[in-house]
């Protein structure tokens, strides 16, 4: 009976190719679809928005801290994928109690690489899932490669700026340098000012000031920023440019990871037009 380890450690025992699989993580929901597992899907959750054609026909299991556990036994799935930092510890433990539960733990990329071709395995997808990664590998050390020969596409002097990346508001909350966002920052060539610090720490304006953030990031998610909150920094840092990012492209660790480096380019085009 094949085992596996999943990222945090737990072993999990499957003694054929799952054929009813549950996804609580809307990354990972997007990679089961690329990976071509339309019928073996059965149930996500209500935030796994892509692809569009599962949110709308796929059984809803809740939210991924809130999972509808009824509704899970009802469905009797063969496999569960989770994550330790999407998903709450007790209900991934409660589940794993009675169902293979497969839980990742991505903070860089090499772990998102990882994740992907455990996946494949588990799902009987290897090749594609190894095809995935060649190509995701492919298209960043090619923006890399761009970046590198024209430095000068940014108004920064030093070509990398001192960046600060905001995912809520009231209060402001950053990246540390122990996520998987602070990795791809790191990929697409911005200095991230809090890598010192862990997790998603709360940060004040001052703390921006003081850490003279030249570059000041917005995230789509998990809070919605808009054009009224770049209005409302730029009172208080008006010699920090300000942009709103789409916080899939930092933050989804599965197949969007393919988009990611074209992203990542035109994003620094566009820091040169607001220059």
């Amino acid at each position: 009976m094949p085992v596996f380890l999943d990222q945090t450690g737990h072993s999990i025992n499957l003694n054929k190719i799952p054929e009813k699989i549950i996804s609580l993580v809307p990354s990972q929901t997007e990679l089961l679809y690329y990976l071509g597992l339309d019928e073996k899907v059965v149930g996500i959750t209500k935030f796994c928005v892509h692809p569009p054609e599962w949110f709308n026909t796929k059984t809803k299991l809740g939210g991924t801290k809130q999972l509808k556990i009824d509704l899970i036994h009802q469905i009797e799935p063969d496999l569960i994928i989770a994550n330790k930092e999407e998903n709450t510890k007790e209900q991934v433990e409660q589940l794993a109690e009675h169902y293979p539960v497969w839980t990742s733990d991505i903070n860089i990329l090499q772990t998102a690489y990882e994740m992907i071709e455990t996946v494949g395995e588990i799902t009987g997808t290897r090749e594609k899932a190894a095809e995935l990664i060649t190509q995701i590998k492919t298209n960043l050390a090619e923006y890399q490669a761009g970046s590198t020969n024209h430095k000068n596409q940014l108004p920064i002097e030093t070509g990398k700026p001192k960046t600060a990346y905001l995912i809520w508001k009231s209060p402001y909350m950053t990246v540390g340098g122990d996520t998987f966002i602070n990795s791809m920052m790191q990929a697409a060539g911005f200095e991230n000012i809090f890598c010192d610090l862990k997790r998603y720490p709360e940060v004040t304006i001052d703390q921006l000031k003081s850490a003279e953030c030249e570059l000041l990031f917005l995230s789509s998610e998990p809070f919605p920023f808009k054009q009224k909150h770049i209005e409302e920094l730029r009172t208080f840092l008006p010699g920090t440019k300000i942009i709103l990012v789409d916080g899939e492209m930092f933050s989804w660790y599965g197949s969007r990871l393919l988009f990611a480096p074209e992203y990542f380019k035109n994003l620094k085009k566009e820091i040169s037009i607001n220059n």
